[in-house]
């Protein structure tokens, strides 16, 4: 068997507005621990959650992290900056160096078995026997379950495999899978049975646009059914389409966690405008309250208040005499907000 990731699940033998962290989410985990608007305690929830490797190398510092029960959350930073570190220690997989972690409210030291029955996970990338076909893997890992009924085992297993687009494929041996294919089994290994909380390490991996949208559209009927979904990625369009709250990690640190709404909201529109009269353009939008008016060409553009109206903002255009070519309104994204947090790109390691 490879030994490039681990499929966790019950048989694993070992088992508020988006600003920096400081001022988000009315105090961190501490409040995170305690009993959500609906009486629910978070689905994970850290306090000071720190992991330094031998050699001196703080991977994770400090984390205060909050996942509310049946929300999509988007976990994400560059190459190095915690994230596979993190959901190492949330599984029981590797021992924090300080502080801890909670899954629906129980520490995952003293009752990893219990809790991790409820969970089931998919970190970095799959792992299977490459001789056996991809049914015969889903029956060694359901086999090593001691929740397991062996009764429903084949029932279980077609459904996992139909569920992630591998029905036709089964017979086949996992040496002959596609990457995509390979991290498909790995998230049928995680849905033999039901889960409380899934928790993915890039699971759109390998996968063509096609795929990924099926394992979006997965994703969103899980948490429809009331699973509350962890996932770790660098596609942040991914996240932005699927997710409904996210955490931004940077060099080990949590710099944000919020609802994608509010992260987005962090961040100014711009209002942009094609005319043959720049000047006047630039001029009007300033008078109408937009601030950093840049002319390009026949293009100008400026950062927009909450309160300022694009249609208020063209109306003026036109009163001044400004020939308004094309008018339009670019929003903020889930990069931008992550860019304007980090100061990083998606590739750098931290």
């Amino acid at each position: 068997m490879s030994t490039g990731a681990e499929v966790v699940g019950a048989a694993a033998p070992v088992a508020a507005g988006v600003t920096p962290v400081a001022t988000g989410v009315a105090g961190g985990v501490k409040a995170g621990v305690a009993a959500q608007a609906d009486g629910s305690v978070p689905a994970i929830a850290t306090s000071g959650l720190s992991k330094r490797f031998r050699g001196g190398q703080l991977a994770v510092d400090t984390l205060d992290l909050a996942v509310p029960q049946g929300a999509v959350f988007g976990f994400l930073g560059p190459n190095g900056s915690g994230k596979t570190t993190t959901i190492r220690m949330l599984l029981g997989l590797i021992t924090p160096t300080a502080g801890g972690c909670r899954l629906f409210g129980e520490t995952v030291d003293a009752s990893r078995v219990s809790t991790l029955t409820r969970v089931g996970a998919l970190i970095e990338g799959p792992a299977h026997y490459p001789y056996l076909t991809g049914r015969a893997n889903l029956a060694r890992y359901d086999a090593a379950d001691r929740t397991a009924d062996p009764a429903t085992r084949a029932r279980r297993i077609d459904r996992a495999l139909e569920q992630v687009g591998l029905g036709s494929a089964a017979e086949k041996k996992a040496k002959n899978y596609s990457l995509g294919m390979k991290q498909r089994l790995g998230l049928a290994c995680a849905l033999l049975q039901p889960r409380d909380l899934l928790i993915l390490d890039e699971p759109t991996n390998g996968l063509d646009p096609q795929g990924m949208r099926e394992i979006r559209s997965l994703i969103t009927s899980l948490a429809a059914q009331g699973t509350t979904v962890f996932l770790s990625s660098h596609l942040l369009d991914e996240i932005e389409q699927v997710c409904t709250d996210v955490a931004i990690m940077s060099r080990g640190r949590l710099v944000s966690q919020g609802s994608v709404t509010q992260l987005r909201a962090g961040q100014r529109a711009r209002l942009t405008v094609t005319t043959p009269d720049p000047a006047d353009a630039a001029r009007v939008l300033a008078e109408q309250g937009g601030t950093d008016v840049q002319v390009a060409g026949h293009r100008v553009d400026c950062d927009a208040r909450e309160d300022l109206a694009p249609d208020v903002v063209c109306a003026a255009l036109v009163a001044s005499g400004v020939r308004v070519l094309a008018f339009g309104v670019e929003r903020p994204s889930l990069e931008d907000a992550f860019v304007a947090l980090t100061g990083e790109g998606f590739d750098v390691a931290g």
